[in-house]
C-alpha cells in the first residue's frame, strides 16, 4: 500500500488561536506601559507641585510677619510648566498662629495641597 505525502503545517484554527493569544498579551503589555507613563507624568507633577507650593510657604516665613487671612492665588513656573497656587491663610483659636493651606493646581486640575501652621516671630 502506497500513502500519500505527510501533511505538515498548521491548521487555519491553530495559527488562529496563536494570533489571538499574540494579540492579549500585546494588548496586557501596552496597558502595563500607559499605566507605567502615567504613574511618572503624574510623580514628576507631584514634585513641581511640592516645590512651589513650599517655595510659597517658605516665602510666609520669610517675610517675618503675621499673613493675613483671606485667599490668595500665585502664579508658579516650574520646568515650563505653568502651576498655579491657591494659599488659603485662616484663623486659628490661638491668635498667635494661622492655618495656611496651600493647593496646586496644574490646567485646573488640582495635583497637591500643603497644610502648615504660621506663628507669630
Amino acid at each position: 500500500m502506497k500513502t500519500g505525502p505527510l501533511q505538515q503545517g498548521f491548521t487555519l484554527i491553530e495559527v488562529l488561536v496563536a494570533v489571538g493569544m499574540v494579540a492579549v498579551a500585546l494588548l496586557a503589555g501596552l496597558q502595563a506601559s500607559s499605566a507605567l507613563t502615567r504613574n511618572a507624568q503624574r510623580q514628576a507633577d507631584t514634585i513641581l507641585a511640592q516645590t512651589c507650593a513650599q517655595n510659597e510657604l517658605v516665602r510666609l516665613q520669610l517675610i517675618n510677619q503675621m499673613p493675613a487671612v483671606g485667599d490668595s492665588s500665585i502664579p508658579c513656573q516650574q520646568l515650563g510648566r505653568q502651576l498655579q497656587v491657591q494659599l488659603s491663610v485662616r484663623p486659628t483659636p490661638n491668635p498667635s498662629f494661622r492655618r495656611v493651606d496651600a493647593q496646586v493646581f496644574a490646567d485646573s486640575a488640582p495635583v497637591l495641597r500643603v497644610s502648615t501652621i504660621v506663628g507669630r516671630y
